[in-house]
């Protein structure tokens, strides 16, 4: 579990002496700030100066002192205005978007609004003056809940930690740490927040797009005469950004000073996919419930969710016909019995089942399925966009996931094999290439008369010692014949002409 502190300012040494501490904060971003603070200060300074001194030479007559003066002024003053100001500006809003504040007024704040409302405009009817008091002591507990609410929040270094590995449909722990590095104030009733906005509907959008002016309009871009950058207004739908890591809420009712407090956070994501989170919220209420405070840290964190390797119907009606054909091509010598059968001269005696042999009266040899040649290659085969729809994509996917979970936790030689993607053996690599995969977009041809490219073409260089478990969705007439007696195709496509033969591949159905 990999993590990163939000706050930029935390120093993992503090120096204990007082130059240690000096060359420190030279070396920070305060001192270049400071330095460009004053440089401007003396620059204006001079500039006032040079003014001044102008208007002396010009009320004693004379000329050219006057001139250079006003000019040297002018020159100090955009020099500073130009160089300076800009510069202080931008730091100016970077700290206050890393220092940025939400205000969301609750419900009892609106009623407290209300109820002072009441009273100021009794009190200006009436003209009296304990109502003013009132008045000016309840506007002054607004104020009071503003400045302790911000204080509460500010300098808090929040952490978030998240697990290496995450599976579709699987609920794992999180941990969202909170420290108060403060010596003296403590912090009240402190809620880590998401500060995404809720998930909204897809929706169409007028937005400007680059395109190019050509002319004469229909000849062929090398016949055109003239071709000019251009940009035109399109309506688009605009799809909203998927979910962040964080729905939930971590709640820290008190943090003393200098101390750093974890809650543990479950995490359930239902889809595959790369999660996002950009940033988080550190909201109170307190002291009086008036206001939601809530302040934004840049802190961002990215997750990459596996696909689902729960067996499903599909999974338990392909399992056993894989082990089948893959036992069948990898039988010889090893620990795991394979078959018994009649004994033959080349045999060694040591191989036979006496108990088999009393029992049927003639002589059985046990044959095991060997191990050190047991190779399984687990490909999938990315169909073209359009072939299959999204729910039968997405079993294809986490089928050709939960094979390679399976087998990579009961087998010892697996590897793996995506479109697109080198041959590796890292498991969580190749479920990482699963859970960011889309349809084919780059193969262009009719799934009818699809050849026999690609990753499968690849398969009839390998090793022929290599047994195949293939997630495919082409046609099974496309399929070479001479992958049929090493491999397992499993068809998630449906086509006419693609019916299944005895013994060959089996085809899952939509």
């Amino acid at each position: 579990m990999g993590s990163a502190f939000a706050n930029p300012l935390r120093s993992a040494s503090s120096p204990t002496n007082v130059g240690g501490k000096l060359a420190q904060w030279l070396q920070s971003a305060s001192a270049e700030v400071w330095v460009k603070f004053l440089l401007a200060l003396v620059g204006l300074g001079l500039a006032f100066a040079a003014a001044l001194f102008s208007t002396v030479s010009r009320d004693a007559g004379n000329l050219w002192a006057t001139v250079i003066l006003a000019t040297t002024s002018l020159v100090l003053a955009t020099l500073v205005g130009l160089v300076t100001v800009p510069y202080l500006a931008r730091r100016v809003a970077v700290e206050r978007l890393r220092e940025s504040f939400d205000y969301d007024v609750t419900p009892a704040g609106i009623v407290y609004v209300l109820v002072t409302l009441l009273i100021g405009i009794a009190a200006l009817n009436t003209g009296n003056n304990l109502l003013y008091i009132v008045v000016a002591a309840m506007l002054a507990a607004i104020l009071v809940s503003g400045i302790v609410s911000a204080w509460v929040l500010r300098w808090l270094e929040l952490d978030v930690r998240l697990p290496e590995h995450v599976f579709a449909g699987r609920s794992v722990q999180g941990r969202i740490s909170l420290r108060n590095p403060r010596r003296m104030l403590p912090s009240f009733s402190i809620r880590v927040v998401s500060t995404r906005k809720k998930k909204k509907a897809a929706v169409k959008q007028w937005q400007w797009e680059a395109t190019t002016f050509a002319f004469p309009f229909n000849r062929p871009p090398e016949e055109q005469w003239l071709r000019l950058p251009d940009r035109r207004l399109r309506r688009v739908m605009v799809i909203p950004p998927p979910p962040g890591i964080f729905q939930g809420m971590a709640y820290f009712p008190y943090l003393a000073p200098l101390t750093e407090l974890s809650a543990d956070l479950e995490l359930r994501f239902e889809q595959r996919g790369r999660y996002r989170e950009d940033s988080f919220g550190l909201a109170t209420r307190f002291p009086f419930a008036f206001l939601t405070k809530t302040r934004h840290v840049s802190l961002p964190r990215e997750i990459l969710v596996y696909p689902r390797v729960e067996p499903t119907r599909e999974f338990f009606e392909i399992l056993p016909l894989v082990r089948g054909e893959w036992e069948s091509f990898a039988r010889g010598h090893g620990s795991d019995l394979y078959r018994l059968r009649e004994y033959l001269p080349e045999d060694s005696a040591r191989h036979v089942d006496w108990k088999a042999t009393a029992k049927s009266g003639s002589l059985k040899v046990r044959e095991f399925a060997r191990e050190d040649d047991r190779k399984l290659s687990i490909v999938f085969d990315n169909p073209e966009s359009g072939m299959l729809s999204q729910a039968a994509y997405e079993r294809a996917v986490d089928l050709a996931a939960s094979l390679a979970w399976h087998f990579a936790q009961h087998e010892a030689d697996v590897s793996f094999v995506v479109s697109g993607h080198p041959r590796t053996r890292d498991l969580h690599l190749f479920l990482a290439w699963l859970a960011v995969i889309q349809p084919d977009r780059g193969r262009s041809g009719n799934p009818q008369t699809e050849k026999d490219d690609g990753v499968l073409s690849e398969m009839k260089f390998g090793a022929s010692d290599e047994f195949n478990v293939v997630v495919t969705a082409r046609p099974q007439a496309s399929l070479a014949p001479v992958l049929w007696s090493c491999s397992h195709f499993v068809l998630v496509g449906e086509f006419p002409e693609a019916q299944p033969k005895p013994g060959i591949p089996r085809q899952i159905r939509r």
